[in-house]
């Protein structure tokens, strides 16, 4: 989602307790953008500042949001939260505490002593306590080696929640119920992908000349929501950096987004455009977050992109969101629509019914007037 995304593999480290079979299991609960960190209270006064750094970040949809909110909690609060939809338990070895105990009773020798030999660990579950539930340790043999195992693998336990999160609103939206089969099988049989699109979204415009095709959710109201997707037929990784990124994505918009009269055009603005690393369904990806803007200045909001080639057909695609919701906090929003875009697929990628299905539907695709 916003501020993306590592395809480093995580350390994990086994655990002794199964804790139960998953389907058992109460769905996880509590807000997407809140990460409950249980630690005693010494322990998270001395690593408060490095979790902060870590999961609340702040974005710009111009306003500054943050990314995840932290919640604290004691292990005497523990129970209120264990089904928490992030959850991450920090605690140091040679402290005398119910959460150390805890942490000693769950872990198995041969973690703990790996724990001891390399300063700490940070270890990865699902499901813990319940389903689509991202949970973390991280421990230390001492206090004063967490703050350092926290910063050292920040960009992990950034991805471990984000995934989790991208996982559980993907199935909430990935609804059969609400799905617009008939734009995702024209997509399917005209350009040989697809990408989800609920009931609410239409083709905005279909462009096979220009490899560019636009859908819309929300047209005219205070939360529009624009994607497009775009490729390059034999692309080349000459284009995996931001000053390209920037200037295939102006080149578009300037075509293709422009107001009724023909005057004004979306391009980036200069504020708050980061760009980083990212794995997209396994491939490498560019993601680049950040601005947009009318040319009169009228209008403006998020966007995030991506960036990368498909190496079964050599083309390179640029999957695009962007949010015009004025009246509203935009980070929730932003995720959405990043989710949206992961939902991509190649033909191949899509098994055999799910291709006669969509393939079917598209038969009552109806053109936009």
């Amino acid at each position: 989602m916003i501020a993306r995304r590592s395809a480093t593999a995580f350390v994990v480290i086994a655990l002794v307790a199964a804790f139960g079979a998953c389907e058992t299991k109460e769905r996880a609960k509590g807000l997407e953008d809140e990460v409950v960190v249980v630690a005693d209270s010494s322990v998270f006064s001395e690593t408060e500042e490095a979790l902060r750094q870590v999961f609340e970040q702040t974005i710009i949809t111009p306003q500054e949001e943050k990314l995840f909110k932290i919640i604290e909690s004691d292990f005497r609060g523990f129970n209120h939260f264990k089904e928490h939809k992030s959850v991450v338990m920090v605690g140091a070895l040679d402290m005398e505490s119910d959460l150390t105990s805890f942490l000693k009773s769950t872990l198995d020798s041969g973690a703990l002593a790996q724990i001891r030999e390399e300063s700490g660990a940070v270890i990865v579950r699902k499901d813990v306590w319940a389903r689509e539930q991202a949970a973390i340790f991280i421990v230390a043999p001492t206090v004063a080696e967490l703050e350092f195992k926290i910063l050292q693998n920040a960009d992990r336990l950034l991805y471990a929640v984000q995934k989790a999160s991208d996982e559980r609103l993907l199935a909430t939206i990935y609804n059969p119920k609400y799905e617009n089969k008939a734009i995702q099988g024209h997509l399917l049989k005209e350009y040989g992908w697809t990408i989800f699109a609920q009931l609410d979204f239409r083709l905005a415009m279909d462009r096979p000349e220009d490899n560019f095709v636009w859908l819309r959710r929300g047209v005219n109201t205070d939360a529009e929501r624009w994607v497009f997707v775009h490729w390059i037929e034999n692309g080349t990784p000459a284009y995996f950096n931001l000053d390209s990124v920037v200037a295939l994505r102006n080149r578009v918009t300037e075509k293709f987004y422009r107001t009724s009269d023909n005057r004004y055009y979306v391009e980036i603005a200069d504020e708050a455009l980061t760009s980083r690393e990212a794995n997209f369904n396994e491939r490498y990806a560019l993601f680049t977050q950040g601005l947009w803007r009318m040319t009169d200045r009228y209008m403006g909001g998020p966007f995030v992109n991506y960036i990368f080639i498909d190496e079964k057909t050599g083309r390179l695609y640029m999957l695009d969101g962007s949010i015009f919701a004025p009246k509203y906090t935009k980070r929730n929003l932003i995720h959405q629509i990043d989710v949206m875009l992961q939902s991509w697929r190649g033909e191949y990628e899509l098994s055999e019914g799910r291709k006669e299905t969509l393939l079917e539907a598209a038969k009552e695709f109806v053109p936009n007037e």
